[in-house]
């Protein structure tokens, strides 16, 4: 399987070169609040909604003062936006209160926040500090991995210790850019788009019921 990754991740770099998030942000705090969002959500709307959001919010401390209504009615189009006004909200005191006002950049901190899992953990160190823990499993990267045979599992935090297992860690990096670029563009749910595939060769094909 190792072998495998060593002849996959290569063609995905080649395929897609520019690996960064397709998230807005312009420093820790935003990408935060950004990840936060995105649960559940296409990156496109959290752009629309964080473009406004971020000329009001500047700081940990405008989140934690945030009037809790005014702040769900501003994030309304997003799903679960009760919810995570509520985390957005909570996560602004936390950071005041213990972290000087500043995103934590290590996993363990960034764990103790309201809303953060280790797929939005290991996305804020990617991205904010070039820090790798972690690979980030989100829905494309359980997928694609998945159908290329590289986790059975169904539970992201399984999913991410069978590919740490397998991923060289210099990749751990982009490794989650690679699979959402790659799952937005041609290894799609339902049905992914095997004929134009590159890994079509490499990949078992787990769960394909049909492609196109």
């Amino acid at each position: 399987m190792q072998k495998r990754v060593k002849k996959i991740i290569p063609i995905l770099e080649k395929e897609y070169p520019e690996r960064k998030s397709s998230l807005r942000f312009r420093n820790p705090l935003e990408m935060l609040i950004s990840t936060i969002l995105s649960a559940q959500c296409t990156d496109v709307r959290v752009n629309i909604v964080t473009k406004e959001l971020f000329k009001k919010y500047k700081t940990a401390e405008d989140y934690a003062n945030a009037d809790l209504k005014i702040l769900q009615n501003e994030i309304r189009s997003i799903g679960f936006f009760r919810n995570k006004a509520k985390n957005i909200k909570k996560t602004g005191g936390m950071l005041v209160e213990e972290f000087n006002g500043n995103v934590p950049s290590n996993m363990d901190d960034l764990l103790k926040l309201h809303g953060v899992a280790r797929k939005t953990a290991n996305i804020v160190l990617n991205n904010s500090f070039g820090k790798s823990e972690g690979i980030a499993v989100d829905t494309h990267v359980k997928r694609i991995s998945f159908r290329l045979g590289l986790t059975d599992k169904k539970d992201p935090n399984k999913v991410e210790l069978d590919l740490l297992n397998i991923v060289p860690k210099k990749t751990w990096l982009h490794f989650n850019h690679l699979l959402v670029s790659h799952g937005r563009k041609v290894c799609k749910a339902p049905i992914p788009i095997c004929s134009k595939c590159k890994l079509s060769k490499l990949c078992p094909k787990n769960g394909v019921v049909r492609s196109k």
